[in-house]
């Protein structure tokens, strides 16, 4: 018998990649308790937050619905540079916050609306 610093037995070592080698080899979740898997995306979740869509084609609506969800109204009003810290502090997805670059500096936004009017405005 092997002594040593292991936490497992030698027999539940060979348990454990027993149960794994299903996985590992299929390539897919062998699992029976679904609270194990991701959940996919939902068909109703907006296509800006998965990262599906240029917010610049996104509608005004679902660009507005997303920068809410993920703004308080204590965030304005503010600059275009300020909000970006604020997305990016929230995890908001890089599509959201990559259009605040090519504001101008110097704008300020007092609401959610006016900042979506600005980021899905054609150039």
């Amino acid at each position: 018998m092997q002594r040593g610093s292991d936490r497992l037995s030698v027999h539940r070592d060979d348990e454990m990649k027993h149960e794994l080698r299903g996985l590992l080899q299929s390539g897919h979740p062998t699992r029976t308790e679904e609270w194990h898997d991701p959940e996919p995306v939902a068909d109703d979740d907006p296509a800006v937050a998965g990262g599906t869509e240029s917010v610049r084609e996104a509608p005004l609506e679902t660009v507005r619905l997303e920068l809410a969800r993920i703004l308080r109204r204590t965030s304005f009003p503010a600059g275009p540079q300020q909000l970006a810290r604020t997305l990016r502090r929230n995890h908001a997805p890089d599509a959201l916050v990559e259009p605040l670059d090519h504001l101008p500096h110097k704008a300020r936004y007092a609401n959610v609306q006016q900042l979506a009017e600005a980021i899905t405005r054609p150039e």
